[in-house]
């Protein structure tokens, strides 16, 4: 028998498909269901409706991306001098980018930032979400990390680490105001620029 987390893992992979295929509002649970191979009851007691169920699929397509991108930086990785390619700082520019580029290139996200971004307003303007909560809890030791090794500014870690993961956000989610002056390479360029001197003494 499948465990709990199988059964879940096989919802959000069947509502993955169907979002990227059809968008969200052309998506039912009752397709999820059927795309899932599980019944109805099974995903409408996980979740009461799509938004919720897009909800914690963002969340755990957003972990992968941060995993992906490789450890959040420590002075035991570092070894380098508090300025050069090393140091705390320059690696986490190099992670954020990292995020930044495979958001870019996430077909999901891309899906929804391009025919739905209303769905991200909550977590754009309103609220954190346990994404973003997982994102400062690998930022802020970094960001504090980095201030012990001297590449990263005086400041309070917590507001650093928000500002960010802010500010890689909304660069990606707002990637087609560069359209016509930047590629997405070209753009976490000039992201990688903006938090370097960010997060530069």
């Amino acid at each position: 028998m499948a465990s709990k987390r199988n059964v879940e893992d096989q919802i959000l992979d069947a509502a993955r498909a169907c979002v990227e295929a059809f968008g969200v509002r052309r998506t039912t649970l009752t397709d999820v269901a059927r795309r899932a191979g599980v019944s109805r009851p099974t995903v409408y007691r996980r979740w009461p409706d799509v938004t919720a169920l897009v909800a914690d699929l963002l969340t755990r397509e957003l972990r992968h991306i941060l995993l992906a991108a490789g450890a959040v930086p420590t002075i035991a990785g570092g070894g380098s001098s508090a300025q050069g390619a090393g140091s705390i700082r320059a690696q986490l520019v190099r992670h954020a980018a990292g995020v930044a580029r495979a958001m870019l290139a996430h077909p999901l996200v891309t899906r929804i930032v391009d025919t739905e971004p209303e769905l991200l307003a909550t977590y754009t303007f309103h609220r954190l979400g346990s994404s973003h909560r997982a994102a400062l809890d690998l930022l802020e030791p970094a960001v504090a990390e980095g201030q012990a090794d001297g590449s990263v500014r005086a400041g309070d870690p917590a507001v650093l680490a928000h500002l960010l993961m802010v500010t890689v956000q909304n660069t990606v989610t707002s990637h087609h105001l560069f359209a016509d002056v930047l590629d997405h390479d070209g753009l976490v360029d000039e992201l990688t620029a903006l938090l370097d001197g960010y997060l530069r003494p």
